[in-house]
């Protein structure tokens, strides 16, 4: 294998969520919304990945490959179904798979909140309400009591700026009626006057909840058992300016928030990135004509990478770890270019000395992708929902080699 060895220590590793593989997630905000009759969502996530089951495949088929981190969630709403009723047989079940990675040679990195959160929080205003950021760090002085010897790493929140990348480029005010029938229908179905479900909830309702919420919580983790890193991910896309008077400058602004500036207070940043953002003198540009585009929309840009990685090591001073970098596609050979392209940006910030520890490639399995269903495939694995049997890729074997090998060209 040609190219430079990466730092000792570098993680190699694919990442999963457990709302999107686990299935069955009776007790989440998420679940009902899918499946009220006014539901936006394309699908229910019915069984997923039913990864609540097959932990131990996965985690061997990661292992296999030659991966040496495993990135995946705990769900709140499974160990805290009701309020202050915590479930020792969800955690000794989290337990094991921390076991599992541990056993396979697999650091395991643990997220703490992707998204959901348990349909009873959901219904007593969720992070609109100030004591939700005492309950989410209850959540994690209790699972980390539990897990926190063994782990390698976590990260509090996913994407912590979710709803500011949604606000900026993804909901238009054409969807808000019906996204307001769909949580009057969960607050129905609750008997209770609010629901609040973060992928749709108000950020200015929320934000400054969340960023109390995060603050706690990692306090809380850190407090032990066990001594490994606490982070926070972003969404951080590549946004580029185009002409003179381009808002490129308000639009990261706009994008980031006060979240780099409590990644900077954090032990690392998360990087996730996808795709670029063109954005000229009056908001974002549409891409290119002849632009490759993915089958999630979006341009075809591992290119990214690079421009977002050093702004997240300038912005914080932390190290980074690439906690998401994937690409919705039915042709792996386009993944295994995506993989390629993205490393080579990797390389280039090692060379410039940025202090970047890890690549965990999103996602290891093909699963339920929120509000689009079933139809767009981020997997190294395949995945027959039916049978449940996965299938690695060609671009699985690809990258299994690169982290085997410690080196990127």
């Amino acid at each position: 294998m040609n190219g430079r060895a990466v730092p000792e220590g570098f993680l190699w590793g694919a990442a999963i969520s457990a709302h999107q593989s686990e299935g069955n997630n009776l007790n989440s905000d998420v679940w009902l919304a899918e499946n009220v009759a006014s539901s936006t969502f394309l699908e229910p996530s019915r069984d997923a990945c039913d990864s609540y089951h097959r932990f131990a495949e996965d985690i061997a088929i990661a292992a296999g490959l030659g991966l040496n981190c495993y990135r995946v969630g705990i769900e709140w709403a499974r160990i805290e179904p009701e309020p202050g009723r915590f479930s020792s047989a969800e955690l000794d079940r989290y337990s094991r798979m921390v076991d599992a990675c541990l056993e396979r040679g697999l650091a395991p990195m643990i997220t703490y909140s992707h998204f959901t959160v348990p349909r009873w929080f959901a219904a007593r205003g969720g992070f609109e309400v100030a004591d939700g950021a005492d309950l989410f760090a209850r959540f994690a002085e209790r699972a980390t009591r539990r897990l926190g010897d063994r782990l390698a790493a976590a990260t509090t929140f996913n994407e912590a700026n979710i709803q500011r990348l949604i606000k900026l480029f993804f909901r238009t005010p054409e969807e808000q009626p019906g996204i307001d029938a769909m949580i009057a229908a969960c607050a129905e179905q609750c008997g209770s006057e609010r629901f609040s479900s973060l992928l749709f909830a108000d950020i200015e309702k929320t934000e400054s909840i969340l960023v109390d919420a995060h603050r706690k919580a990692a306090a809380a983790i850190k407090a032990g058992p066990g001594s490994f890193p606490v982070g926070l991910s972003l969404t951080m896309q590549e946004v580029q300016g185009v002409g003179a008077g381009n808002l490129a400058d308000h639009v990261v602004d706009a994008l980031y928030g006060p979240w780099l500036d409590e990644a900077a207070k954090a032990d690392f940043i998360g990087v996730q990135t996808y795709t670029r953002v063109q954005i000229g003198p009056f908001g974002k540009i549409d891409p290119p004509a002849d632009a490759e585009m993915t089958a999630a929309g979006y341009e075809f840009y591992p290119q990214a990478l690079g421009q977002t990685i050093r702004l997240a090591a300038a912005r914080s001073g932390r190290p980074v770890y690439v906690t998401e970098s994937g690409i919705a596609t039915g042709d792996d050979t386009r993944r295994v270019a995506y993989i390629d392209a993205a490393l080579a940006e990797v390389r280039r910030c090692l060379d410039e000395g940025i202090d970047v520890r890890g690549y965990i490639h999103w996602s290891l399995l093909d699963n339920f992708e929120w509000t689009s269903g079933y139809g767009q495939h981020f997997g190294l694995v395949e995945v027959d929902f039916e049978t449940f049997q996965r299938r690695p890729k060609p671009s699985a074997h690809h990258l299994g080699a690169i982290a085997r090998s410690g080196r990127i060209g």
